[in-house]
């Protein structure tokens, strides 16, 4: 939940407000303050905007604005990175499995995040980890998305 998100960032010393941000930007991160467009319809986006941006505390230095530069760029894909894998990480991939979620508006709904989120998150893990990755007893393919528990 949107909520818990908000806590667990609160906890780190962060604010966060929520407040009209000009030109499309749905989030920013400065100072240990983050701001959420609140202009965004729904809370399972706000904390999908709200998960990169304290990615973006975790992994960001400077102003990265400007997205012309290829360091700020890197930096913008690390913070992004860094959400997926806190909301759509590879333990949540499998839980998911063991309460039998069987497509992708059912792990969107699970997870509590949006379907295009879902499918950003599974691109960049594709693009990283290749077709599959193993993980205990589990191989999670991406593309199209699937889990095979292995019995030894």
């Amino acid at each position: 939940m949107y909520e818990n998100l908000i806590r667990e960032t609160e906890e780190e010393g962060i604010e966060i407000v929520e407040m009209k941000l000009t030109n499309n930007i749905k989030g920013l991160y400065a100072d240990k303050i983050i701001a959420i467009n609140k202009n965004i319809d729904t809370n399972t986006e706000k904390k999908c905007i709200l998960a990169e941006e304290l990615g973006h505390y975790h992994t960001s230095s400077g102003d990265i604005l400007d997205q012309s530069k290829l360091i700020n760029r890197k930096q913008e894909k690390r913070a992004r990175i860094w959400g997926y894998k806190k909301l759509v990480g590879m333990t949540k991939l499998i839980n998911a499995y063991k309460n039998n979620i069987t497509n992708r508006y059912e792990l969107a709904d699970f997870l509590d995040v949006t379907e295009e989120y879902i499918d950003e998150a599974l691109e960049y893990y594709k693009e990283y980890y290749g077709i599959s990755y193993k993980i205990d007893n589990y191989i999670i393919y991406f593309d199209p998305l699937s889990i095979l528990e292995i019995w030894e």
